[in-house]
């Protein structure tokens, strides 16, 4: 298991950073998975990966929960924006990857979960279910979902970028 488990450790760690929305709490997020699966002995005929992101998944949560318990603050108080950059609308036109990151950490978390394991790790709806714990049609609509409001985020950032102006994505 430890060298099927090192080589998901890449695909692990951005789906840990994608939950968190940050890289220094999605590394220990990270560290505190694989601390579990290494603990723990894996259940028969499991796919390690599927199993991987369900445990991270399920960590996360418990960390959303004492976050919550300590904190009267709302988790994601924080808003994040989009600004151009001065002078250069071909510059502005382009999303970087830091845009398409901060897009995603808005989007609601369930959506998130769901559009990291289909879109960007690949797995298939039937997967992602699973890894989630949830029906494949809520995956299908998650993952709708995320898209739609990833695609009005970006237009709205096209829009700006015509303009020049900067603007804070909803």
């Amino acid at each position: 298991m430890n060298d099927e488990l090192i080589s998901i450790l890449p695909r692990l760690r951005r789906f840990a950073v994608s939950l968190s929305g940050n890289r220094p709490d999605g590394d220990d997020l990270l560290q505190r998975t694989v601390e579990r699966l290494l603990a723990r002995q894996l259940p028969q005929d499991v796919d390690l990966l599927k199993w991987s992101f369900r445990v991270c998944r399920n960590l996360w949560i418990d960390e959303i929960r004492s976050r919550k318990v300590r904190s009267p603050v709302a988790v994601d108080d924080v808003s994040h924006q989009l600004r151009g950059e001065d002078g250069e609308a071909s510059a502005m036109a382009r999303l970087t990857l830091s845009d398409v990151s901060s897009a995603m950490s808005r989007l609601p978390e369930d959506q998130r979960e769901a559009i990291i394991l289909v879109a960007v790790e690949g797995l298939s709806y039937a997967e992602a279910s699973q890894t989630l714990d949830i029906p494949v049609g809520t995956v299908l609509s998650r993952v709708s979902r995320a898209r739609k409001t990833l695609a009005h985020q970006f237009s709205d950032h096209a829009d700006i970028s015509q303009t020049g102006g900067s603007h804070e994505l909803h």
